[in-house]
């Protein structure tokens, strides 16, 4: 049986459409779509069921699936380490939220490691979605989301459908932050109708599975508003533009204090989220991972131990 018609069956379930797929794996549609009949000719079943939705995967489908998800990762591992040559001792590769704590604890863990050595590190700062997808297709082993609690369920779910497993880091609110300067910095009592004539600065590429797309703050309302993808451009946007004010994760003093910022709270509804480290089912934890993990967590907790919600201006 041919191990490619594996991670051809793989995307299309990731996709839910042979032409998406086809485009993704820059290959053409008839032959992807022949792969995927003599695969299931080849196993006696349907693997995927053509619906409205989409290509949809069958109940022993799905049980294939399972399979072959575990399959092109260990093979996806075999090349990463030809590549390596296997002489790279520190190898770490991890998707995360832009949150400062959760990179402030990536940069905790680079400081444990043997700077004169060899090393091969990859920190990628994305979307939940994206991260989801870098450690199913074994980009790499362990990742971690954000999610607001009221859209759990359809995480959860997602994670299970893909054959992901999770560990909690850390349930908090999130807080808003801006410049000293801000008008807003003054306040005791934030409201949400005090944020109208300000503008917010958000995340523009947060996805939930299953259902459409929402802006990072959820329900909150939409007004003045600039989208960002990376975290650099958002300091820099928070710290010179003295009107604009972000929801974020609450973020360590040091962060504050470089960039001039202040946190403050606002009582909203739906203000609950979640961290939460995943990695495959099956999956051994390497004493790097182990390492960061127990980073993030130091710098969870200091972060968590110090909201610094008031400090003077």
């Amino acid at each position: 049986m041919n191990t490619l018609y594996f991670k051809y069956a793989v995307e299309v379930e990731k996709a839910a459409s042979i032409t998406r797929a086809a485009e993704n794996m820059y290959m053409a549609q008839p032959n992807l779509s022949k792969a995927i009949k003599e695969l299931e000719e080849t196993l006696g079943y349907t693997i995927f069921d053509r619906t409205k939705r989409g290509m949809v995967p069958t109940e022993k489908g799905a049980d294939f699936l399972t399979y072959a998800r575990r399959i092109v990762e260990q093979l996806n591992e075999m090349e990463m380490l030809s590549q390596n040559g296997g002489n790279c001792e520190q190898n770490f590769k991890v998707s995360i939220p832009r949150g400062s704590y959760v990179a402030s604890g990536f940069t905790r863990f680079l400081a444990e490691l043997n700077q004169k050595e060899e090393m091969d590190l990859t920190i990628s700062e994305t979307n939940s979605m994206e991260a989801i997808g870098d450690v199913v297709d074994s980009k790499c082993n362990i990742g971690v989301i954000r999610y607001q609690n009221i859209y759990e369920n359809y995480f959860l779910e997602y994670l299970k459908n893909k054959g992901l497993k999770y560990r909690k880091i850390w349930e908090f609110e999130y807080v808003l932050v801006m410049s000293e300067q801000n008008p807003l910095a003054k306040l005791k009592n934030i409201t949400p109708e005090d944020l109208e004539k300000y503008i917010e600065i958000a995340h523009g590429d947060t996805e939930i599975p299953y259902i459409s797309n929402r802006t990072a703050t959820g329900d909150k309302k939409q007004g003045k508003k600039i989208l960002v993808y990376d975290r650099g451009s958002q300091f820099d946007i928070l710290t010179n533009i003295q009107n604009s004010y972000m929801w974020v994760s609450p973020i360590p003093e040091s962060y504050l204090e470089k960039y001039g910022l202040v946190q403050r709270a606002c009582n909203v509804e739906h203000n609950k989220y979640k961290d939460v480290l995943i990695y495959r089912e099956g999956y051994k934890f390497s004493d790097f991972d182990l390492l960061f993990e127990e980073k993030l967590n130091e710098s969870k907790e200091e972060v968590s131990s110090k909201p610094y919600l008031w400090r003077t201006v």
